[in-house]
C-alpha cells in the first residue's frame, strides 16, 4: 500500500467486483491491542506537545490514494464512469476501514486530523466526480472530527483550485499543500481570494524545486510572496510536500527558508 505500486503494477488487486470480497479480508479494523500499542508508542509525542504548546496532528486517512494502489488510477477514473456502483461500493468499502482507524487518533485526543487525497483533485476526478463519490465521505469525517473537538486537515497539493467552494461547503479546516511551482492550475492570489478568512491554507513554497534546488535569493523571494500573498494570519509557511535531500547544503537552505520567514511573518 504504497506510491511505489502504482506505475509498477503488472495486475492490480481489484479488477472487478468480485474482488471486493477479498480486499474486506485486508481491510480489517484495528484490535485492542493494536490501539494499545499504538497508544503507548504515542504518548511521548503528546507529553511533548502539550510540554511546548505544539499542534498534535495525526493521519492518514485515504481514498484515492488508495486507489492508485488497489486499483491504478486510469482504471479507477474509467470505473467511477462506467461501473458507478461498484465504484462507490469501493470506495465505501475503504472509507469503513479508515473510520476506526480515524477515530483510534481522535480518542487519543489528537488537535488535528489529517486526510491524505494528494490523488482527489481534478488532475484525476471533475469537480462532479469529486462530489458524488468523495464529498459525502469528507463530510462524515468532517463531521466525526469536529464532534471530538479537533480539525479536519486535507493534504491536496494539486488540482484543489476548481475545489475550493466544496471544500469549504464541508467544513475542512485547513488545505495542506498549497504550491505555486507544481501544483496543477495553482494561482497563490485566487486561491487567498477565495479561501483568507473562511479557511487555514498550510504549504505556500515548493520542497523540491524552490528549497532543495533554488539558491538563498530564490528562496527568500518565494517565501516573502507565499507570507505576503496567503498571509499573515490564518497562513503557515511550509515546504510542499517536504525536504528530503539529507546533504549539509540543503540543511543551509532550509535554514534559509526559517531566517525569511522570521524577516517577513510580521
Amino acid at each position: 500500500m504504497d506510491d511505489f505500486l502504482a506505475p509498477r503494477c503488472s495486475r492490480y488487486l481489484v479488477q472487478a467486483r468480485e474482488d471486493l470480497a477479498a480486499l474486506r479480508h485486508l481491510l480489517v479494523p484495528p484490535t485492542a491491542a493494536d490501539l494499545e500499542t499504538c497508544r503507548q508508542a504515542w504518548a511521548p509525542g503528546r507529553r511533548l506537545a502539550r510540554r511546548h504548546d505544539l499542534l498534535l496532528a495525526g493521519g492518514w486517512g485515504v481514498g484515492g490514494d488508495a486507489l492508485a494502489w488497489f486499483c491504478g488510477l486510469q482504471q479507477a477514473v474509467l470505473m467511477a464512469l462506467d461501473q458507478s456502483e461498484f465504484f462507490a461500493e469501493l470506495l465505501g468499502l475503504i472509507a469503513a476501514w479508515n473510520r476506526p482507524r480515524m477515530q483510534a487518533y481522535l480518542d487519543f485526543g489528537v488537535d488535528l486530523f489529517v486526510r491524505r487525497g494528494w490523488y482527489e483533485g481534478v488532475d484525476f476526478w471533475s469537480p462532479a466526480l469529486f462530489r458524488r463519490f468523495f464529498f459525502p465521505i469528507l463530510r462524515e469525517e468532517v463531521g466525526l472530527a469536529h464532534r471530538a473537538g479537533a480539525r479536519y486537515g486535507y493534504i491536496l497539493t494539486s488540482g484543489s483550485m476548481p475545489l475550493h467552494d466544496q471544500l469549504l461547503e464541508l467544513g475542512i479546516d485547513v488545505l495542506i499543500g498549497p504550491d505555486p511551482v507544481q501544483g496543477k492550475g495553482t494561482d497563490l492570489a485566487r486561491m487567498a481570494a477565495q479561501l483568507r478568512g473562511r479557511m487555514c491554507t498550510w504549504g505556500g513554497v515548493n520542497g523540491f524545486v524552490t528549497v532543495e534546488l533554488g539558491t538563498r535569493e530564490e528562496i527568500d523571494a518565494a517565501v516573502r510572496a507565499a507570507i505576503e500573498t496567503l498571509g499573515p494570519g490564518g497562513f503557515i509557511l511550509s515546504p510542499v510536500d517536504n525536504v528530503r535531500d539529507p546533504k549539509d547544503a540543503v540543511w543551509e537552505k532550509v535554514l534559509s527558508l526559517i531566517e525569511a520567514w522570521k524577516k517577513y511573518r510580521g
